[in-house]
């Protein structure tokens, strides 16, 4: 396969810290010699793990960007043990758009993998994350929320695998994090996630989702700070043991338990995100939008749990996931 096209204007073998982009040529009508600049900071200080950290997979969700933005303010090389990559904005362009997907060429990053050096902008960028920056971690933390569509309670997750030595060191790091609760996770697309290129290269991976709405609150952002820091712990790069947070654990068993509208108007929870629920119990209706005197339409829950997520907007169309369940465990 041919080398990538990005190039990183920081040297991750040099001990300090480093501020700068991996660069990515980008020629379009504005710019005939353009880049893609995706910041990036290095931190080192001598011999160690190295933990990845990364934000912005998807561009409207800024838990993750946030912290890591000020992580990359207040690390220092005398604080660690190792090294640290942050890369607060995967989709740069995204983050700059405000959107999920990338506006210069409508890649979703984080469907993307495991990439493609030749490929799309977006393909390139997760080619280089893939073949680059993953083998060179052992661990990889990726914050995500909900966006500006979806709301979810705060979590860490990990997947069901079947190598149960390696799903426990991912578990542990996922309950290390800190988050209220703590999920096994099946996952809709895992094949393209970068989810599935870290844990297919052995090397611990943890995700989050915390909360949404396309904002941050003050509890979200310092959610998002300790679990980096309790991470960086987990994995030795900072000393001490991570802060212990009572979490819940849960699980998404498979994909019947996020729940999927098949019509569209205007959408009316009758539980709140948290609510525990019955097999059986209505959860939402949907409203229609174009006439009066319609009953409208019940969905239930198909399992006892909690919603664990729920669409943000009220407005709703055929084919969106208006919430999510999850199960004790």
């Amino acid at each position: 396969m041919q080398d990538s096209p990005i190039t990183a204007s920081v040297d991750f073998d040099r001990d300090g810290v480093q501020h700068g982009f991996l660069k990515l040529p980008h020629s379009h009508d504005d710019s005939a010699w353009g880049n893609v600049m995706i910041p990036i900071t290095v931190i080192r200080h001598g011999d160690g793990p190295t933990a990845l950290l990364t934000g912005g997979n998807h561009g409207d969700e800024y838990e993750g960007t946030t912290a890591l933005m000020k992580l990359a303010n207040r690390l220092q090389p005398d604080d660690i043990t190792g090294r640290v990559i942050v890369v607060p904005m995967m989709n740069h362009p995204a983050a700059l758009n405000g959107s999920r997907t990338s506006p210069l060429d409508g890649g979703n990053l984080n469907r993307c993998f495991p990439g493609n050096p030749a490929g799309t902008l977006t393909e390139k960028i997760a080619d280089y994350f893939t073949r680059y920056l993953v083998p060179i971690s052992d661990v990889v933390l990726d914050m995500h929320s909900g966006g500006r569509t979806l709301d979810l309670l705060p979590f860490a997750a990990t997947h069901r695998m079947a190598d149960r030595a390696f799903e426990a060191r991912c578990l542990a790091g996922a309950t290390a994090f800190g988050a209220p609760y703590t999920l096994f996770m099946a996952e809709l697309e895992g094949d393209v996630l970068f989810d599935s290129v870290v844990e297919g290269q052995g090397k611990v991976f943890i995700s989050t989702e915390l909360r949404g709405g396309g904002t941050t609150t003050p509890q979200s952002v310092a959610l998002a700070e300790r679990g980096v820091d309790n991470v960086l712990r987990f994995a030795g790069i900072l000393p001490g043991e991570p802060v212990a947070v009572a979490s819940q654990a849960l699980e998404i068993p498979h994909s019947d338990y996020y729940r999927v509208s098949e019509h569209d108007g205007l959408l009316e929870f009758v539980v709140a995100l948290g609510d525990s629920v019955k097999a059986g119990q209505e959860i939402a209706r949907v409203h229609s939008m174009v006439r009066t005197g319609e009953a409208p339409h019940i969905y239930r829950s198909p399992c006892d749990g909690i919603l664990l997520g729920r669409r943000h907007p009220a407005r709703v169309s055929i084919g969106d996931t208006f919430a999510v369940l999850a199960v004790p465990r």
